[in-house]
């Protein structure tokens, strides 16, 4: 009996480069699309009426529009020249940049804060502030291992998210206090005095996001 080919095995970890172009060329139609959609509302026109001042099907608008077609640079000057504004204009969302931050296991920075005492850990897991939003975001994982006669409170801009990771802790929140156990979580404006009011189960582990103003 012959020996059966044997059937080819693709690598796990391989990367396909014409996936990869395919979607590095859709992620630009999408942008120029995204564009194209805003500055067509911004000035009040409906597809129709940029039609008629383009001379472009209302079909090809809207495949623009919604991403599924690469339109040519021909195209993109009547466009631009429709709306008055430079043909980069319509890269923009494209180009500009996505901020990111990976903190590998043990890698992430403690920080202290207003009352921070022993036992009572604080790592800062990454920090991003959007010019265009002008939101900042902060992680943090907080750790309390020992308990403290006296807990402290803070007080600043913004909201806060906590998600309990491990132990047992009654939290306040201005007059309120919950009893936060594994998988709870507690959103809150942290304008009002809050902070750890018992440690019921030691050691305790919480997730805290930080969102405020850019300014504040």
């Amino acid at each position: 009996m012959d020996d059966l080919p044997l059937p080819k095995i693709k690598p796990a970890f391989s990367q396909d480069p014409h996936r990869v172009r395919e979607l590095t060329e859709r992620n630009l139609e999408s942008a120029i699309g995204r564009e194209v959609r805003q500055f067509r509302r911004q000035q009040g026109l409906t597809v129709a009426d940029l039609a008629s001042a383009t001379g472009l099907s209302i079909g090809m608008l809207s495949k623009i529009e919604n991403g599924n077609t690469s339109p040519s640079l021909t195209t993109l000057q009547v466009l631009a020249h429709a709306f008055s504004v430079p043909i980069t204009a319509f890269f923009k969302g494209y180009e500009e940049r996505r901020e990111v931050q990976h903190v590998k296991a043990g890698a992430h920075l403690e920080v202290e804060r207003r009352g921070t005492r022993a036992g009572h850990q604080y790592n800062l897991l990454g920090h991003i502030g959007s010019n265009d939003s002008g939101v900042v975001v902060e992680p943090y994982i907080i750790s309390l291992s020992t308990e403290a006669d006296v807990f402290p409170t803070f007080q600043h801009e913004g909201l806060e998210l906590l998600y309990v990771l491990e132990g047992e802790v009654t939290y306040r929140h201005g007059d309120q206090l919950f009893h936060l156990r594994p998988g709870d979580s507690l959103f809150f404006d942290a304008d009002a005095p809050h902070g750890p009011e018992i440690l019921n189960k030691l050691p305790a582990r919480y997730l805290s996001i930080i969102a405020y103003p850019q300014n504040g």
